[in-house]
């Protein structure tokens, strides 16, 4: 049995204890929760203490390993433009759709109350209760943090991811051997890290189980109807953007047929949404761009494989539907400038998605934290995260294969010039090599 199928089952499971305990208001049931609950804590607890160093040597490692400008060239630097673009525009996207919709899933205020008390004072326990919140200049000049371990103990992961990138940056200009010695050590950093992960999750089913009965018990049966609620309108989001964004770019900026590319892009899209990975997927995505698409062979040997392995588009997406899901699940208003953190962090938290299954929901943890919401929701998604990661995944493999029509439009662009150029006035030397 999978774990995926576990994880679904504990959930079920955990969701029928937690809605009987409250359907029928019985005080022996109602004593389990209590016992149950430290459980899930527990395991959220063994989550959060791998996100600090998987994400710092995740990030670190991903600066000093990526080539640079003279092997990138001019490859790399656009696609380094257009993904970003691409990922601020999915989380400015989510953030701004999402709220309104997941305002309609129907949830009883008294239940939210509940959960708002107790994640308040479970994040007091924690270190990180919830903060006034800052002006725009305070949060910008907060970016910056005076003290990176204080930042990671604070749970203040935006200022550390923004410290994880200068600093790999800074790596890169130090002499190679010490450069070498410090890639060494943050990839094992972040191997480490991730190896915990994988322990931790081995135990979800449990962890999930437990988080599900005491928040079934204070929502009742609108727990159900929030989760699926939650899938909903990820699946809906994910789509619409891929759909209203990412074809019409491919097919404007990338002076292609719509038709021809959707009818290129869908063998990569049939294999993503049925296997959930961009990786296996690479395989379909590089034969339709070199057969289907005709792009140049530079994009479909060098930029698809770093794509499928680095750039996450769904992710952006997912990610900010789970925060602001969870938010609206324990009644956490966000902020302008929250908000505003969520896209920023998300984008950057994208480039460092463990590839593991519920790689993405493990990834949601730092940008949970850095918005000041309940990272234990977390737990509850994990449960139901299958179908959400169909469309993520699809989203993924749909947007590698628009930026790569992009991409390539411009190399044939700049082949045509270099031809153009070199067919000029000048006759070439019959006697020269070549």
């Amino acid at each position: 049995m999978s774990l995926t199928t576990k994880v679904l089952i504990a959930l079920t499971l955990g969701l029928a204890l937690g809605m009987g305990i409250s359907a029928t208001g019985n005080t022996t049931l109602a004593g389990l929760v209590p016992i149950i609950e430290p459980v899930g804590t527990l395991w959220i607890n063994a989550i959060r203490m791998t996100v600090i160093p998987l994400v710092v040597g995740s990030i670190i490692v991903g600066v000093t390993s990526a080539p640079d400008a003279r092997t990138i060239g001019r490859i790399g630097g656009r696609a380094l433009v257009l993904f970003l673009v691409l990922l601020l525009a999915g989380g400015v996207f989510t953030a701004l759709v999402a709220p309104p919709l997941f305002n309609l899933i129907p949830l009883d205020p008294d239940a939210i109350a509940t959960l708002r008390a107790t994640a308040s004072n479970a994040a007091q326990a924690a270190g990180e209760s919830v903060k006034r919140v800052p002006t725009f200049t305070q949060w910008l000049v907060d970016l910056v943090p005076t003290n990176p371990v204080k930042a990671a103990a604070d749970g203040a992961m935006l200022p550390l991811i923004v410290f994880s990138v200068v600093f790999g940056l800074a790596i890169t200009r130090i002499p190679a051997e010490g450069r070498a010695l410090l890639e060494r050590f943050f990839r094992g950093v972040a191997d480490t890290a991730l190896t915990l992960v994988r322990w931790v999750l081995i135990l979800a089913p449990i962890g999930v189980f437990a988080l599900a009965v005491p928040l079934a018990s204070r929502l009742g049966l609108s727990a159900a109807g929030a989760l699926a609620g939650y899938i909903i309108v990820t699946a809906a989001v994910t789509t619409v953007f891929t759909v209203v964004v990412l074809y019409p770019l491919a097919s404007i900026v990338g002076r292609i047929n719509i038709g021809e590319f959707a009818r290129g892009v869908f063998p990569a899209q049939a294999v993503a949404f049925s296997a959930r990975s961009s990786l296996a997927a690479l395989p379909a995505m590089m034969e339709s761009a070199r057969t289907r698409l005709k792009l140049p062979e530079q994009i479909v040997s060098f930029f698809l494989p770093l794509a499928a392995s680095t750039f996450r588009f769904g992710g952006t997406l997912g990610i900010t539907c789970g925060v602001l899901f969870i938010a609206r699940l324990y009644g956490v208003e966000l902020a302008t400038a929250q908000l505003a953190t969520v896209v920023l962090t998300v984008t950057v938290t994208t480039f460092s998605i463990p590839g593991i299954p519920a790689g993405s929901i493990v990834a949601m943890v730092p940008v949970l934290l850095a918005a000041g919401v309940p990272v234990e929701g977390m737990g509850v998604l994990l449960g139901v995260d299958t179908i959400p990661d169909m469309f993520r995944t699809t989203s993924n493999v749909t947007g590698d294969m628009a930026a790569a029509v992009v991409l390539g439009r411009g190399e044939k662009e700049v082949g045509s010039e270099s031809t153009s150029v070199g067919s000029g006035g000048v006759e070439p030397d019959p006697t020269s090599p070549g």
